[in-house]
């Protein structure tokens, strides 16, 4: 019986050695894999990486084209606009009655027999001063005080 019993603790402990062993390996086993698949997310990774670095320039590149595409829509739209408000002027000094107007207004002319008048406000009789020399004042005064400085000079 002595027999019995050492070969039954025998088989048991070989049989705790082969689990121990199988153990072993499946653990080293695991750990090569697990170092492999390390390696493979590291290249992938490095491939990721590189990616991203090789798309930034021509994304950056395609932004900066996109806005200066929307900034000359932008001007375009603008000079459409001032075309179109030119186009208008234009038409509206086709017309003799607008233009005559206008003379009145800007060059103070008037027509033959009627008399032309100039109100000075006398709180505005203070002398000008150099950036506002000739503001308010008819053209043709500005042109001769402009004579009579260049005729002063010689």
């Amino acid at each position: 019986m002595a027999r019995d019993r050492f070969s039954t603790a025998t088989r048991l402990r070989l049989l705790g050695e082969q689990t121990a062993a199988r153990v072993y390996r499946s653990q080293t086993r695991r750990q090569a894999r697990r170092s492999r698949l390390t390696g493979r997310a590291a290249f992938l990774a490095l491939v990721v990486c590189s990616m991203i670095v090789a798309l930034a320039y021509p994304m950056r590149a395609y932004v900066s084209q996109q806005n200066e595409i929307a900034e000359q829509q932008r001007l375009a739209a603008a000079a459409r606009e001032r075309v179109e408000r030119l186009r208008d002027e234009k038409a509206r000094l086709q017309d003799d009655a607008y233009v005559m107007r206008l003379a009145r207004e800007h060059l103070h002319m008037v027509r033959p027999g009627e008399t032309g008048y100039i109100v000075v406000d006398p709180r505005a009789a203070r002398k000008p001063r150099a950036d506002e020399a000739g503001v308010g004042r008819p053209w043709y005064s500005n042109v001769w005080d402009g004579v009579d400085r260049a005729d002063a000079r010689r």
